[in-house]
């Protein structure tokens, strides 16, 4: 993600979380630590016509990574988007020598929360009325990325899962996932 990516990535991050919604200068610091030797990692999706319609960021700091965003265009979901995101990031903590991955979650997006077992996410904890202003509680997930690594050489689908539940590839080709930070 770069600065130009700012203003597709807010309208997308309003659209998505409106209740929520991070602001521009949010965004803004974010990217200012996503450099060499920064602590964040931030990536972009974009579909052919070079539309924004997913985006991802990670912080790593000390060893310790957490998922501090990870969002898809509706219209985008269940195309395998949202894993192809989550891999990357997974794969930036294990470079940044992350030992473990955290992440927040609605307890009433049982999608996510699907996804983030395929990846060997467990959960771990609760944060009571964590996103504001609606009082939803957070699912906290942690992800152990030397298990991952071990794991995600033998995973396998199971059997008679539907593809939305696996974020498998649709019908659809799936947008490319833009490595163009300093980092990617």
């Amino acid at each position: 993600m770069r600065w130009w990516d700012i203003a597709p990535v807010l309208a997308l991050e309003h659209e998505l979380f409106p209740e929520d919604a991070w602001s521009a200068g949010m965004f803004w610091s974010e990217l200012a630590e996503a450099r060499p030797g920064g602590t964040r990692h931030y990536t972009v999706a974009a579909a052919p016509d070079g539309t924004v319609v997913g985006y991802a960021g990670l912080m790593a700091v000390a060893g310790e990574g957490d998922v501090q965003t990870i969002a898809v265009d509706g219209r985008h979901q269940g195309t395998g988007l949202g894993a192809a995101l989550l891999a990357d990031l997974v794969g930036e903590a294990g470079r940044r020598g992350c030992a473990d991955l955290l992440l927040e979650v609605r307890v009433d997006n049982a999608r996510a929360q699907r996804l983030y077992e395929r990846f060997g996410f467990e959960p771990v904890g609760i944060r009571r009325g964590y996103y504001q202003p609606a009082g939803i509680d957070a699912l906290v997930m942690r992800l152990d990325l030397a298990a991952a690594a071990t794991a995600a050489a033998t995973a396998v689908p199971a059997a008679g899962a539907a593809p939305e539940d696996l974020d498998e590839p649709a019908d659809d080709p799936r947008p490319d996932v833009k490595k163009d930070t300093p980092h990617g």
